[in-house]
């Protein structure tokens, strides 16, 4: 019998949690059993596979080489078994094929999603719009491994085997924390300026790092991080520094704000729907981006 047929699920996703909390007791808590059992399962899954996976010190759980070779692919096997499951759910449940599974950046205003929730209803298939807000790395990876049909993101990161289509753009603003200054901000002034920056993970801080490394601007920042675009505001208020966000993100229109222009021209964030050509809705989506890319012209 060959060794993938003999390797047990349970000892594979043991594995896989063990990996992302460097903790046997972690993963134990997370599955609900006890450490001994999940130690079992990891040892016997070392066992048909040959060699350790893991190093157990008092310093905490590392991996071995041959498990920095091994958990890699034991993650993208267990990704490709959970993309089946869902997509045969949700083919099966009731209504499933109705559904299209949209992955939203935080970055993305309400308009947009108004517009998409609008325009499914107008698809030659009529269908139901199911949301999902994440980070950008996990949007990439639903979309890779089938767990959402499409994803609305800034257009800051390279997916080359993905279909993509620019279906809004927005004008950035800067938050400062001069109250006083209302006129816009040239872009080349805007590098006297520091700004407070997010954690990479909506895509505004990739951004905003672009945008200056494009113009071959040194960028000041703020040593620390803010949590969301709420606390920009306020440590704007603080005089920690500057914010630069999408216009449709401050948190009230009456928010002191200057439009951010280069060369008199406004900066404005691009945002793509991104979304598989294998998909079974591929046509379906194809026509909603169209739909959206339209509507904002």
């Amino acid at each position: 019998m060959a060794m993938a047929d003999r390797l047990n699920l349970e000892g594979l996703r043991y594995a896989q949690t063990v990996a992302k909390t460097k903790s046997f007791s972690a993963a134990a808590r997370a599955y609900g059993v006890t450490q001994p059992a999940l130690s079992n399962g990891i040892a016997r899954l070392e066992e048909r596979l040959g060699e350790k996976l893991f190093d157990r010190s008092p310093r905490g759980v590392t991996r071995t080489a041959f498990g920095a070779r091994i958990l890699p692919l034991i993650e993208r096997a267990l990704e490709a078994l959970d993309a089946v499951a869902a997509e045969a759910g949700r083919l099966t449940e009731a209504g499933g094929e109705r559904k299209i599974r949209m992955g939203l950046s935080p970055l993305i205003g309400s308009q947009l999603v108004a517009r998409a929730f609008s325009m499914v209803r107008d698809l030659p298939h009529p269908r139901d719009l199911v949301l999902r807000e994440a980070n950008m790395r996990e949007l990439r990876d639903c979309l890779t491994a089938g767990a959402l049909d499409i994803i609305l993101i800034p257009a800051v990161t390279a997916m080359p085997r993905f279909e993509h289509r620019v279906v809004d753009v927005e004008p950035m603003v800067v938050v400062s924390p001069d109250t006083a200054k209302a006129a816009p901000l040239e872009l080349q002034d805007a590098g006297e300026e520091c700004f407070i920056l997010v954690p990479d993970a909506c895509g505004l801080t990739t951004f905003t790092t672009q945008l200056f490394e494009a113009h071959e601007m040194p960028l000041r920042t703020y040593p620390g991080e803010a949590a969301g675009y709420q606390a920009l505001e306020d440590w704007t208020k603080l005089g920690l520094g500057s914010a630069m966000v999408p216009r449709s993100k401050l948190t009230s229109p009456d928010v002191p704000h200057r439009p951010l222009l280069n060369e008199g021209r406004e900066v404005q964030i691009s945002f793509e729907a991104v979304w598989s050509a294998d998909s079974p809705l591929a046509a379906d989506l194809l026509h909603l981006a169209d739909s959206l890319a339209a509507a904002r012209r």
